[in-house]
This record gives C-alpha cells, structure tokens and sequence, in this order.
C-alpha cells in the first residue's frame, strides 16, 4: 500500500512540476483576425539584420541590452497571434509564418537565459523547464510549444528544406538567416540556405567511400527517404557541382557527424 501511494505521490508531483513551468510569448486575446497571408514580418526582419550576421551568428549580448529591441521582438510575437489558422492563406505564406515563429519564440527563450552556452542548458527531460516544450506562442488563442511548431505543423507540410530554415540556436544548426522568410520570397530563401548549409565540411564531407553528414539528416531521414540511396538522391540538387560530381555514380557509407549544441552567438571579433 505504502508503495502505491509512493508512486501516486510522485506521479502528482510530476505533473504539478511539469503544469508550473510553462511560459507564454504572444497574446492570448489577439487583438485582430488575420490570415497568414496578411501576417507582416517586416518588425522581425529589421530585428535579423540588426543582430545576425552572414553567417547566422547572432549578438545576443547587444540584443538583450537594448530594451527597445526587446520589445520589439515582444510586439512583432503579439502581431504573430493575430493569425487564424482556420483563415485560408497560401502553403508559401504559411510556411514563412511557422518558419518566422519558430525562430523567433527560439530567439526571445534565450534572449530570456542569457547569458548561455547552450540551449540544451535549457532542456530539462523531466522536472523543470524545457524551452522546446513550455516556451509557448499564442497564435489564435491557442499555444504552440516549438516541438509543436517543428513536429506537429512544419514536418506535416511536406517540405523538407525546413530543416534548413528553422534554428535551435545551436552551431550545429543551419546558419539563421539574416532577413525575415516571407511567401514572396520563400523558394528562393529555402533553396539558398540549403545549399549554405550543404557547403559547410560540418555538414556534408566526403572522405574515400564514406560520406559525413550532420546529424540532422539522421534525426529527420524519414523527411528525405527511408534509405541512404533516396537521402543522397533527395539532397543531391542543394550539393556544391564539386561534391555532386564527386559522389555521382558511386556507392558510400554514410556516418552522422557529432552535433554542435554550443550557443550560435557571433564570434567576438565581429
């Protein structure tokens, strides 16, 4: 008896644990009714060119020291809210919403920590916060946790070079890019970062018959093809022309390489 009440009372205290951590970005009660296709990002680009540099690094220090961008960031989440998912909107325009939101809720959770070297720092499995989960945004008066965003939503819209696009705040991660994702110009956004991120040696390497690739590519395959073959075939076209023609018509091993979860913070000599 005394051990099902051990278990009971630790099961309460779990949920009592994990149902306090939560936090909220946006606003609950939005104050406007859009559809993702009236959603404006340009307070969210202004904010990217400011802080990020070409390649993704962000000055986290100078951003969370300036009370007006904080701000900013608070008010371009609120705009963010506004949306309707049940409002019709073009693919494009909903992907550049979820991609921007993404990267934003991601930004302000370690605007919050800093100073930090990781944001696995901030990732608890079991009691306490984990920003991936309880870091919230209100869009339509609903939360959407970044699991929730990346899993539940991106991964559903058949659009692999998300993975390209959406950043953890981690050097092992696709470079942030330095100018809001907007429908218009979406393709060409997605297509630009991914072949940056496949011209980084960190991320796609060839050495004899074996070819290196970040871990992304593992944790994410089923989004690129059940088998190696269909993998290398799915990213062949976001390739340097020199490592295309280096794997095209031979056979290799693929390895993952180790994950870099250290903080994507511009180098000080920026």
């Amino acid at each position: 008896m005394q051990y099902y009440l051990l278990i009971a009372a630790f099961a309460l205290l779990a949920s009592t644990c994990e149902a306090g951590t939560n936090v909220y970005v946006g606003q609950r009660d939005a104050t406007q009714s859009l559809s993702m296709n009236e959603i404006n990002h340009s307070g969210w680009d202004h904010l990217l060119s400011k802080y990020v540099d070409d390649a993704g690094g962000v000055d986290y220090r100078a951003w969370k020291s300036s009370s007006v961008d904080r701000q900013d960031l608070t008010v371009y989440l609120n705009h963010l809210s506004n949306a309707r998912t049940e409002l019709a909107a073009t693919q494009q325009a909903k992907l550049a919403f979820w991609i921007n939101a993404y990267n934003a809720v991601t930004i302000d959770g370690i605007l919050r920590e800093y100073p930090t070297s990781s944001i696995r720092n901030h990732t608890a499995k079991i009691f306490g916060y984990n920003v991936w989960d309880d870091l919230q945004l209100f869009v339509g008066g609903k939360p959407y946790s970044l699991n929730q965003i990346e899993h539940e939503i991106l991964r559903k819209m058949n659009e692999p070079r998300i993975h390209f696009a959406i950043v953890c705040a981690s050097k092992g991660c696709p470079r942030l890019l330095r100018e809001a994702y907007t429908a218009d110009k979406l393709d060409n956004q997605l297509s630009t970062n991914a072949k940056h991120f496949f011209a980084q040696k960190l991320n796609f390497a060839v050495a004899g018959n074996t070819i290196t690739l970040s871990s992304i590519l593992d944790w994410f395959n089923a989004d690129f093809g059940d088998t190696d073959e269909k993998l290398l075939g799915r990213i062949y076209q976001w390739l340097p022309v020199s490592q295309q023609q280096s794997i095209r018509g031979k056979a290799f091993t693929i390895r993952y390489a180790e994950y870099d979860w250290s903080i994507n913070e511009q180098s000080a000599s920026n």
